[in-house]
């Protein structure tokens, strides 16, 4: 076991829960196997133990700074980006038609998970990279896949998303960055600039993650611009590559007019520049158009809906270092004695076996290895979206849209509890640097914002998810919780936790009933106005089904007590008594939480602003 994740458990998710090796039966993604996974997998821990980790409080010390206009990083980022294109991970889920392996998304998906647990703001560079290069391949031309995609995966340039400005936050419709096509003039009487699709781009962009670094030879901004003239709101939006230095004639890099207006000092995750940046104050910045004219903020939606899953993924990974290294003090900790113990003169114990210890290692555990099996399923439904058709095509998708939101939000809320019981654990030295419990705090806190708050999330939820389809994507949902209820029915160990699942469906299905009612009579306004407590309700139920389905597979491993050794059996059995905490600490919350949502007091909806000032 590593010191910030356990590899045990990996491969408990990998064969045991979700079969992973299994998607080597599809065409697309059979030239793997589950040797080759596992080689994989070796070689990400190898990466993450030798290269991530050991540089990890480093990073936290020796924050980003500006000097001259560029910013500066860890030295090691140069190293990284340099390892991580070398070693294949930026380009490991691209198709092999664009240079990539044609891994699984969820195998890809575990590899961030080891490199987040191990260093998150050193994990960011590479998947930042590899989703801008994603969205060039999937939309841009041939052209523009040539110019940028093969440097961007050799880990040369940096990728990045470029959305939000200053005035915008998270309004994206009321952004103002505009594209401007270029005249006659400017076209040098070439018909190249039409072919390629250039305009001049003016505006600002502001919390761009990776905006500017001296890691990467270029940075390569999928940035969100109107094209002047186009119309108001979301449906004028569209997507362009602005790079930080462009190709000129001669093939030499030039600057491309992009300006680092400013450089964000953070609470944490400080391995990782947050930049705000100034493009255009020359006249001199051009950008290429990706894609349709005006079809940008649904284009962007493919590296935000995967951005979410890896904000889900990076939470879940910085709260599972932190359970492990509270695991390992409070294992070598001594202090006090049993309570029956009377006798001051008899040898202390370690704290582990004090049981509020254990059940703050409980809540941590419960925490961090349901919200990675939540993230894993999700991961799953991706990759099966990819290789099937028709309705069950649409069955992955619909599944994926609807816990996207979820995946991204749960374990972003529920990593900074677990982690702030991490803290707890070590009592006086958790609050200080001493130990690193102390960084993955405050390296959590972005998570909740990251990507769409907690309160977009809710409403993405309710607002949308819930009701596409008249329904259709939530009942899914009901009927993949229900056969794993079935399953576990059939188990004696796992009755009650069966039971109590099924209590817990109903609860989710009255409150829906309910609040869809509420939308008719009262109006949007009220319906939404608790999205964020109704997706705390649907994450507790989706984690408690992960549980489930984990159960399911422990108990089965148990049962099997000639193939399974006295260290399984204990891995087997922990598993089983996280469920056990799960199901009766977290599941019943529930409830509480419907009460609230089903008793028709609207309040903040209803109250004035002015009810709040007391100056």
């Amino acid at each position: 076991m590593s010191k910030f994740m356990s590899e045990r458990n990996i491969r408990f998710m990998m064969k045991d829960v979700f079969n992973l090796p299994s998607l080597t039966e599809y065409p697309y993604y059979s030239s793997h196997n589950e040797k080759v996974f596992q080689m994989i997998i070796d070689a990400a821990l190898k990466l993450a133990d030798k290269m991530l980790y050991p540089v990890l409080g480093e990073m936290d010390k020796n924050e980003p700074c500006l000097e001259n206009g560029e910013v500066r990083v860890h030295p090691v980022v140069k190293k990284l980006m340099k390892a991580y294109g070398e070693g294949g991970w930026i380009s490991a889920g691209f198709p092999e038609s664009h240079g990539g392996d044609q891994l699984p998304v969820s195998i890809t998906g575990i590899t961030r998970f080891i490199f987040a647990s191990a260093n998150y703001s050193a994990s960011v560079y590479p998947e930042l990279t590899a989703g801008a290069a994603e969205l060039i391949t999937t939309f841009g031309t041939e052209e523009l896949i040539e110019a940028y995609v093969p440097m961007m995966l050799e880990g040369k340039w940096q990728g990045t998303m470029a959305l939000t400005e200053p005035q915008a936050g998270s309004s994206l419709s009321d952004i103002t960055t505009t594209a401007y096509p270029l005249t006659n003039s400017e076209k040098g009487g070439s018909e190249e600039s039409d072919i390629r699709k250039v305009y001049k781009i003016k505006g600002q962009k502001t919390f761009i993650s990776a905006g500017d670094h001296d890691g990467a030879e270029n940075i390569i901004h999928l940035m969100l611009a109107r094209i002047d003239g186009a119309p108001a709101g979301a449906k004028g939006i569209s997507l362009f590559v602005v790079p930080k230095k462009r190709v000129d004639e001669k093939g030499r890099l030039i600057p491309n007019d992009v300006k680092v207006a400013a450089i964000y000092h953070k609470l944490g995750y400080r391995g990782a520049p947050i930049t705000e940046l100034s493009m255009g104050e020359k006249d001199d910045c051009f950008g290429w158009l990706v894609g349709q004219p005006n079809r940008g903020l649904a284009q962007m939606f493919q590296m935000m809906n995967e951005a979410r899953l890896g904000v889900g993924m990076g939470a879940t990974a910085i709260a599972t270092a932190a359970y492990y290294a509270a695991l390992d003090y409070t294992l070598q900790r001594p202090q006090g004695r049993p309570i029956t113990q009377k006798d001051p003169s008899s040898p202390q114990i370690s704290i582990i076996e004090h049981t509020d210890v254990k059940r703050m290692l409980l809540f941590q555990k419960s925490v961090v290895e349901g919200a990675l099996s939540l993230i894993i399923q999700c991961c799953l439904y991706a990759d099966l979206e990819k290789v099937t058709k028709g309705e069950e095509k649409e069955k992955y998708s619909l599944l994926l849209d609807l816990l996207t939101p979820v995946a991204k939000t749960w374990p972003s809320e529920q990593g900074i509890l677990a982690t702030s019981q991490a803290i707890q654990c070590f009592g006086g030295y958790g609050y200080c640097d001493d130990f690193p419990v102390e960084q993955y705090f405050r390296d959590s806190r972005i998570h909740p914002i990251h990507e769409g708050t907690t309160g977009i999330q809710g409403m993405d939820l309710l607002g949308r998810k819930i009701i596409m389809k008249e329904g259709g994507a939530a009942f899914l949902f009901i009927n993949e919780v229900k056969k794993t209820i079935q399953s576990a029915s059939s188990v004696p160990e796992l009755e009650f936790h069966a039971s109590k699942l099924e209590d817990a469906v109903k609860c989710l299905e009255e409150v829906m009933v309910f609040l869809l009612q509420v939308m008719h009579k009262k109006g949007v306004d009220h319906y939404l106005a608790d999205a964020t407590l109704f997706l705390e309700m649907f994450g507790i139920l989706a984690i408690s089904w992960q549980w489930l389905i984990q159960g399911v597979a422990a108990q089965k491993a148990l049962s099997d007590s000639a193939a399974c050794s006295r260290k399984d059996a204990f891995f087997y059995k922990g598993k089983i008594y996280a469920m056990n905490y799960f199901f009766r600490y977290e599941l019943p919350k529930m409830r509480a939480i419907a009460v609230r949502l089903t008793d028709g007091d609207n309040l903040t909806v209803e109250m004035e602003k002015e009810c709040f000032t007391n100056f």
